[in-house]
């Protein structure tokens, strides 16, 4: 359990920053419009993300149910990133993705 915890409190703060990155890029970006949701997503993504690691770190009785939400965010983040084509927004989408896999099989 505490090697799973170690590993899924990694992914979440290797993707809360892809996604803080991620948002600091979008708004740099030419048409700012067409990133609003992908800016949005980040920043749900990047909070839930440092939730659910601290949510393990102090060992909270509700940590699964974090992570499982976790995962849920992650992915709707991941989905929206893959659509665009700046690097920045790729490598979040694969970073959000590898967060969503590790936080579902730790919630399960």
């Amino acid at each position: 359990m505490q090697m799973n915890y170690e590993e899924c409190i990694r992914a979440c703060i290797e993707c809360m920053e892809a996604c803080n990155r991620c948002y600091d890029a979008c708004l740099k970006e030419n048409d700012v419009k067409m990133m609003v949701e992908c800016i949005r997503l980040d920043r749900d993504c990047a909070d839930i993300c440092a939730f659910a690691a601290k949510s393990m770190q102090s060992k909270s009785d509700f940590a699964s149910e974090i992570c499982s939400l976790c995962a849920q965010i992650c992915e709707a983040c991941g989905n929206e990133c893959k659509k665009h084509e700046q690097e920045h927004c790729q490598k979040c989408a694969e970073s959000c993705f590898k967060c969503a896999e590790i936080c579902r099989n730790m919630a399960s």
